[in-house]
């Protein structure tokens, strides 16, 4: 079993300057999120697919100037992002999509970095180590882990084990194995059993906690 708790006690455990993976496609854990900007935790390194929208999921913590880093794959539909960046007023690690999803996995798995060849001969490979293999040349990417990952999910049970419907199943199982603590925001929560094995798309044992999500977050 695993705790269900409020957003706002589990995430005023979290410290400024915390590195927070957070699961989703241009949406987020809203009910997580709002904990966040309403504890105000401060200097977050955020590790996400996007920055959602400038009043949506990680877009109100980059409004309300919690972020100082973001490494994502792309800022196109939130222009605060794109604002405060020209403003250097937070760093953005822009990295292809395939090879974030892949950094991630490669910090849940225990590798030591991955081999692309995305960005060979471009801008990405600035500062990187090429690894030559049998002639083609590689960029050696570093894997990513987090203190924190908050996930989202279409149902859970009691036991931790999550369902994610469509494009959420993208970022939130890599993400769970990345990360120290896992907390995982949840639509709805069953008894143990009810959650087919066979649709099982993160497994408990890699969840800590849960919350449920409040009726007036958009998930």
């Amino acid at each position: 079993m695993k705790p269900i708790v409020e957003a706002k006690d589990i995430i005023s455990k979290i410290p400024n300057g915390a590195t927070i993976m957070v699961g989703g496609f241009l949406n987020a854990p809203e009910t997580l999120i709002d904990a966040l900007v309403q504890h105000n935790v401060k200097d977050l390194t955020i590790i996400s697919n996007d920055t959602c929208y400038e009043n949506q999921g990680i877009g109100k913590l980059i409004h309300n100037r919690q972020v100082k880093k973001v490494i994502t794959s792309h800022i196109g539909t939130n222009p605060e992002t794109q604002r405060l960046l020209a403003a250097k007023e937070i760093e953005v690690e822009i990295v292809p999509q395939g090879t974030l999803a892949e950094r991630v996995r490669a910090g849940g798995s225990g590798l030591g970095g991955i081999l692309t060849p995305t960005g060979v001969g471009t801008v990405v490979e600035e500062g990187k180590e090429v690894i030559t293999v049998n002639g083609q040349r590689f960029l050696l990417e570093l894997p990513l882990r987090a203190d924190i990952a908050l996930l989202q999910a279409s149902i859970a049970d009691k036991a931790g084990n999550l369902f994610h419907k469509k494009t959420t199943k993208n970022w939130n199982p890599l993400m769970a194995m990345a990360a120290d603590l896992v907390i995982a925001e949840a639509e709805e929560i069953v008894e143990i059993g009810e959650i087919e094995p066979d649709v099982v798309h993160t497994p408990g044992v890699f969840v800590k906690y849960l919350v449920q999500k409040e009726r007036s977050a958009v998930l």
